[in-house]
């Protein structure tokens, strides 16, 4: 393998852990640049596997299947991050993972990526572990309500997550079995005027670039709509941006990362959460942004200079889930419509088919 700061040149082979959309279009972009790309998932017909050059079906947990893919490959990366941690820590003693598994592993777990995030002096939403019915209580006590109890690990798009205004939900889940099953979290609900998000990239040199923050608007618990930039100050802009390369430096991120922030009535920000890959809030970079949100990452995990971020339009992104994707020739009549759908057979409820962005000159 390459060292790890000389660039890894066109023609080699990225290794992706998933298979979903984010993974075919991290394909498709590493194709552009002259790269080839290995998708390792567990499932048949993944989106990645349609534009990608090699495909292993195997389980995550296959240590054999791993060691081999990783010998195949000249770096890896994920675009997913509930992804089991231990083998991704087997993958990385046979080839460069980027992100590293130590920022994928706190990511998976949300105690350790809000206790991470405020050992930087940035902010989240008060909160506190809870691993059984009676430290429910204790942690409501301490935190007040309304709240939020979520799975420490795997709960994405709103799974595993109940929302407790009263004593009734209170009590209902104390009734339920579900403490015995994983670790939770509580944390105190955010009254928020706006959700933002930042994409920010760094590289095995430390340089770093950001995208503007977008403004975030979601239905039943999945992103619907994606603005950029997001409406507001110019002031609120800097710091959303400054909280975000504190956080891409203070976790020496190489690699590309979303981070997720709310902005409360008071024009606090705070930290809901990070993921250290692509995001479903980055896609409008793909047809408003100098450089996408996928080629960037290309670019840090493979040494390669990082792309300017410049936005040359304003955009909107608008997710199609479930039966929206049958709308397609709607889209493709609009002029400043830009139509992407994942290849995906079925389509379901709460499913993401694809995405429309709408360019917009600058404001």
């Amino acid at each position: 393998m390459p060292s790890s700061h000389h660039p890894i040149p066109p023609g080699s082979t990225i290794g992706i852990l998933g298979g979903g959309q984010l993974g075919r279009m991290l394909a498709m972009a590493a194709a552009e640049m002259g790269y080839h790309v290995h998708i390792y998932c567990p499932e048949q017909d993944a989106p990645a596997s349609e534009v990608a050059k090699f495909t292993t079906v195997a389980a995550y947990e296959n240590i054999g299947a791993l060691q081999e893919f990783a010998q195949s490959v000249d770096v890896v990366t994920y675009e997913f991050e509930n992804i089991p941690a231990d083998p991704v820590a087997e993958l990385a003693r046979h080839a460069k993972v980027r992100p590293s598994p130590e920022i994928l592993n706190m990511s998976q777990h949300r105690i350790l990526e809000k206790q991470a995030i405020n050992h930087l002096g940035i902010a989240t939403a008060p909160f506190m572990p809870v691993s059984s019915p009676e430290e429910l209580v204790l942690a409501k006590e301490a935190i007040g309500l309304p709240a939020v109890l979520k799975t420490c690990r795997m709960g994405y798009d709103g799974k595993g997550q109940w929302k407790i205004t009263g004593e009734k939900e209170l009590n209902d889940l104390k009734a339920q079995n579900i403490f015995s099953e994983s670790s939770h979290i509580l944390e105190g609900f955010v009254p928020f005027r706006m959700e933002i998000s930042v994409i920010i990239a760094r590289d095995v040199m430390g340089n770093i670039d950001c995208y503007c923050p977008v403004q975030n608007t979601h239905k039943n618990h999945i992103l619907h709509e994606t603005i950029a930039p997001a409406p507001i100050s110019v002031s609120l802009t800097e710091k959303a941006e400054h909280i975000a390369r504190t956080i891409a430096r203070g976790l020496d991120l190489v690699g590309l990362m979303a981070i997720e922030m709310f902005v409360t009535d008071n024009d606090d920000i705070l930290v809901n959460e990070v993921a250290p890959r692509p995001h479903n809030s980055g896609h409008w970079t793909i047809d408003a942004c100098t450089t996408s949100q996928f080629e960037q990452t290309i670019r840090a995990i493979c040494g390669l200079p990082l792309g300017s971020t410049e936005r040359l339009c304003d955009a909107k992104m608008l997710n199609l889930i479930g039966d929206d994707v049958k709308d397609w020739q709607h889209y493709t009549a609009m002029p400043d419509a830009k139509l992407h759908l994942y290849g995906k057979k079925e389509a379901r409820p709460g499913r993401k088919m694809g995405h429309v962005t709408y360019l917009r000159p600058k404001a």
